[in-house]
């Protein structure tokens, strides 16, 4: 986090992404961690893994990449707009596994510029998760307008309240010690009233919410539209394999797919 606020201080930076994958061998899930974890997200304590939980696990490396000396953006700013994650086989605490993460598909957006870090998760050689990350890095930009795609989620099924301390909560357990997060002076510095919750928080409490729904391996598609201020209270939707996070704004849209 030192070296992402350091990133903030002008200087030149390359137009292209690094030819950088960076890896760690043999990772190994702490039980701790990992009910720590399940328990700020809302998953039942358990040796099967969160969809989610390998991307708490490869963020040292996915932060290294972002605020390395030849990444295009200062870490600090960029906005977490998108996340693909695929599952491809149910995932154990008893895995080791292997990390890698690289950038890739730099381009324009709307709103100025967008890359996608990707991460994946190997045991024995064999690829079992994968995630696309998709930050965008706001500037005057001449790029396509995006539109989102229709939420067809249906009406709500659950009513959450999202306590002050989430944000906290989750940067202990997930490393994103982002200020905007924990701090109602971070999050002014950066435009918001209040501190926001992680989107990553935010799609983790709907595969909560979907334990013994979802397949032994599908795909996740989740595009982050408003922040949620916290304290929240939030209205869950889901139908069709499409889920939604909205309250007096959609917080978000996404859906699961069957590999």
């Amino acid at each position: 986090m030192l070296r992402a606020a350091l990133g903030v201080i002008p200087r030149r930076r390359p137009s292209t992404l690094p030819a950088l994958t960076l890896e760690q061998a043999g990772v190994a899930v702490d039980r701790e961690h990992l009910a720590a974890y399940d328990r700020v997200c809302g998953f039942r304590l358990s040796d099967h893994l969160p969809p989610t939980y390998p991307h708490v696990l490869a963020f040292p490396l996915a932060m290294r990449l972002l605020t390395a000396p030849d990444f295009p953006f200062p870490a600090v700013g960029l906005v977490h707009i998108a996340n693909r994650i695929t599952v491809h086989r149910p995932l154990t605490a008893q895995m080791s596994l292997d990390l890698a993460v690289h950038a890739t598909d730099l381009r324009p957006h709307e709103r100025g510029r967008q890359v996608d870090v990707v991460a994946s998760a190997a045991v024995d050689g064999g690829t079992v998760w994968t995630s696309v990350s998709t930050y965008l890095s706001r500037s005057p930009s001449t790029g396509p307008a995006v539109t989102p795609p229709p939420t067809k989620a249906g009406e709500p099924t659950a009513v959450w309240l999202v306590p002050a301390r989430v944000g906290s909560d989750y940067a202990a357990v997930s490393g994103d010690r982002n200020p905007i997060h924990t701090s109602r002076i971070g999050a002014r510095l950066f435009g918001f009233p209040k501190p926001i919750a992680h989107g990553m928080w935010s799609l983790a409490r709907c595969l909560a919410a979907l334990e013994g729904r979802l397949p032994d391996s599908y795909t996740v598609d989740v595009r982050f539209q408003r922040p949620i201020l916290l304290p929240a209270r939030v209205r869950f939707a889901y139908a069709d394999g499409r889920f939604a996070l909205s309250g007096k704004k959609p917080h978000l849209a996404g859906q699961v797919t069957p590999a």
